[in-house]
């Protein structure tokens, strides 16, 4: 059964999803979102708020050297604090003997999604926790997002297989299939799970009824 993590930049979702969820993730676009300033500062009180369960907090520099420091800086929070490192920087670099200076540090490696990155991960595959596979944008290109994961299945035998960038519940049953570990998914499609597996005639009639009293104040 593939895990739910919550994906957000806000403490107030961590604080209301906790119980619904297994994990946490977050990334410098969601939290800028939610207008934080001050990483350490925010990074403190999410972990407080996500009660011991796992998340996730990337480095938001772009300098193998700072983003070390900023990693180890990360993981000195907590034993919950997985380290969020990009496949590449912003120059195409590859992370990758980033990866091996951070050994002791528990990683996720994010923003992963062609094969070459995963097959260079499955060199390093030892040492990381997560690989987050971003099928949500695989799909946006028009591409099919699950042989991206099967071939992951193949090679990324250690660490645990993220489906990220969900956009819709169906992706869920999509992860489960190929055999993801997680997934996460934003607040609104947290919201949407109960719909998951829900009865289709029962849905129409639902949404007919909806329809039907949306429509009452409306003139004719």
């Amino acid at each position: 059964m593939v895990k739910i993590y919550l994906d957000s930049g806000s403490l107030e979702d961590i604080r209301r999803y906790g119980s619904k969820v297994e994990g946490f993730t977050t990334n410098p676009s969601l939290m800028k979102a939610a207008g934080i300033t001050n990483y350490l500062s925010f990074a403190e009180k999410a972990l407080y708020a996500a009660a011991d369960k796992p998340i996730s907090m990337e480095v938001i520099s772009d300098d193998f050297h700072a983003m070390e420091k900023q990693a180890r800086a990360l993981a000195s929070l907590g034993n919950s604090v997985i380290v969020k490192i990009p496949v590449t920087n912003t120059k195409g670099e590859s992370c990758i003997p980033l990866i091996k200076d951070l050994r002791d540090v528990r990683l996720n490696i994010t923003a992963v999604m062609t094969r070459e990155q995963i097959d260079a991960l499955g060199e390093v595959d030892s040492q990381l926790n997560i690989v987050s596979i971003f099928a949500g944008r695989i799909a946006d290109t028009g591409r099919d997002p699950e042989w991206t994961m099967l071939h992951a299945k193949g090679v990324i035998k250690k660490s645990l297989r993220l489906w990220a960038s969900a956009r819709e519940i169906l992706n869920v049953s999509q992860a489960e299939e190929c055999g993801c570990d997680i997934i996460t998914l934003g607040p609104s499609l947290i919201n949407k799970l109960d719909l998951h597996g829900k009865p289709l005639a029962e849905y129409s009639l639902e949404t007919v009824r909806q329809f039907h009293e949306d429509g009452k104040g409306i003139q004719w």
